[in-house]
């Protein structure tokens, strides 16, 4: 079975088409044009598809993702998963943090902890009895050097790519450093709680922003950036039995 999976976040368009379970082919479109969707995909003819949105799609864009396949899903709350949604508010939960729950979870069949690094980083857990228990989520890298020059007086627009000193040694390296550094220890200290409460944990991290966080135990940590568009596979497949 022929599927295409598609992400649509708030700066870029990711996709992928699956053969079953393997990805026969992916591409990443900055800005939100779904047109070139169709020309891309034209020769693996797949037969379903399954949307997933950060904001709402407009009816053009809707019409447009539809007449990809013959078959069309749009990812939300009421859609069947292999996963039970515990969180409280189903109809808020960003549907990408969803597909990526059901992706980690699906691949471990345990106790995981998904971090998406994108616009903003979330931290969300599912239990090893597939419960999607809930998550947290904080601004990323980019908010964090765009809020420090928006809401101060004298602060500069930094980069996160340069020079990365172990304490700042001018205005620039101390903002680069202060918000590269505090989103590891900020990671650090959730790995460390929850590994504490769950051995056998497994860790994915995903998203557009790639952080490199050593860890000298060798946990349970991988990096899939993925993540989200085979976990939109497998709710395909599951609805597909």
């Amino acid at each position: 079975m022929t599927t295409l999976t598609i992400d649509i976040g708030n700066t870029s368009i990711k996709y992928a088409v699956f053969e079953g379970q393997t990805m026969v082919h992916y591409r990443r479109i900055i800005g939100h044009d779904i047109a070139p969707i169709a020309e891309n995909i034209a020769v693996y003819q797949p037969a379903h598809a399954i949307v997933c949105a950060t904001g709402a799609l407009d009816d053009t864009q809707r019409k447009s993702l539809e007449r990809l396949t013959p078959d069309t899903w749009f990812l939300s709350h009421t859609t069947p998963t292999p996963i039970s949604n515990q969180y409280k508010s189903p109809q808020t939960l960003g549907m990408d943090r969803l597909a990526a729950a059901v992706g980690a979870y699906m691949d471990t069949k345990g106790e995981v902890l998904i971090i998406d690094m994108g616009t903003a980083i979330t931290y969300d857990f599912v239990d090893s009895d597939g419960n999607y228990v809930g998550g947290n989520i904080a601004p990323g890298v980019q908010l964090r050097l765009r809020a420090l020059h928006d809401y101060t007086a004298r602060l500069p627009l930094v980069e996160a790519e340069g020079n990365h000193p172990p304490l700042g040694e001018d205005t620039e390296t101390a903002i680069r450093c202060g918000v590269i550094d505090g989103i590891k220890y900020e990671i650090e200290g959730y790995l460390h709680h929850f590994f504490l409460k769950y051995p056998n944990l497994s860790v994915f991290f995903t998203g557009g922003d790639e952080l490199y966080f050593a860890n000298e135990r060798k946990k349970r940590i991988f990096a899939d950036k993925m993540l989200v568009l085979k976990g939109l596979n497998k709710i395909l497949s599951y609805n597909l039995r």
